[in-house]
């Protein structure tokens, strides 16, 4: 068995692919930039950039499955080299996001709804398994706060009371790791989350708690916070953003234990994670 695992500088792909070394797995590191990749000993890089199909087919060469990034812009064609390289199964990162109403439309959603739609295209037609892994609001978005609480200010937001269900990384990559390996769990759709639903600032309470600093917030205006991201986040996908935080706000999350069912652990806490990650908050 050999793995392709794309976007392998991401947490998830890096995670997975020291998992598959360990268990002996033969896997193959794709990146954009395959030359910045520090991959375990022994675990050959290959060029796959989701934006080039030319790169397509020497990354997927001698593949049997695929660990996938959802980009959208070349799904189909991503799909079609697949089954032209004899790969059995695909597992693709997805998101929850792909469960609301108004996914079609939304920008977050629309690429991976766009992505699991070829992949379940090219699976219907028997070219190879699909499995998508929807996650919820993965933990380490908290890293975008890490300035701002450095600087003793803490994150401005203009839904302080929305929830989440805060999903640790490595339990992302465990969820990949058990769908890949374990014939059974092939070709289904997974809804993963944290073990809790979390507001912001229940979650800014465990990062002080955790790390023994303050972890303060101040609270502002959907369109002062538009403002402060306009330079870097293009207004489409903020009015998204703001549009689930508003849909989220005093609304707990529903949690799931598909975490436990595939990995045969409870999913780790957010407060886990905060220690897991604590190095990248002190001053």
């Amino acid at each position: 068995m050999t793995v392709l695992v794309t976007g392998s500088r991401g947490r998830v792909a890096s995670t997975l692919l020291g998992m598959l070394d360990t268990a002996g797995i033969k896997a193959r590191a794709g990146s954009k930039n395959p030359a910045d990749l520090s991959p375990p000993p022994g675990v050959d890089t290959v060029r796959c950039d989701l934006a080039d199909p030319a790169t397509f087919d020497a990354a997927l060469d001698g593949a049997d499955s695929v660990f996938l990034y959802a980009e959208a812009t070349h799904a189909e064609a991503f799909a079609d080299r697949a089954r032209a390289a004899g790969v059995e199964h695909v597992v693709l990162l997805s998101s929850s996001s792909v469960l609301a109403p108004d996914a079609e439309e939304n920008p977050i959603a629309a690429s991976h709804l766009t992505a699991e739609r070829a992949l379940s295209a090219a699976a219907e037609a028997g070219a190879f398994r699909a499995t998508h892994l929807r996650p919820g609001a993965f933990a380490t978005n908290t890293l975008q706060w890490v300035h701002s609480l450095r600087d003793g200010r803490g994150p401005a937001l203009p839904h302080p009371d929305t929830y989440g269900d805060p999903i640790h990384e490595r339990d992302v990559a465990e969820a990949a790791f058990a769908v890949l390996t374990e014939p059974r769990l092939r070709g289904s759709s997974y809804l993963l989350t944290g073990p809790e639903s979390l507001t912001f600032v229940e979650q800014l309470a465990i990062l002080a708690e955790v790390t023994g600093r303050p972890a303060p917030h101040t609270v502002v205006t959907p369109e002062q916070w538009k403002d402060s991201v306009a330079a870097y986040l293009p207004e489409a996908f903020a009015d998204a953003l703001l549009s689930y935080w508003a849909a989220h706000d005093g609304r707990p999350t529903p949690v799931t234990r598909t975490v436990e069912e595939l990995t045969g652990h409870p999913a780790r806490t957010f407060a886990q994670w905060v220690a897991d990650h604590e190095e990248a908050f002190r001053p």
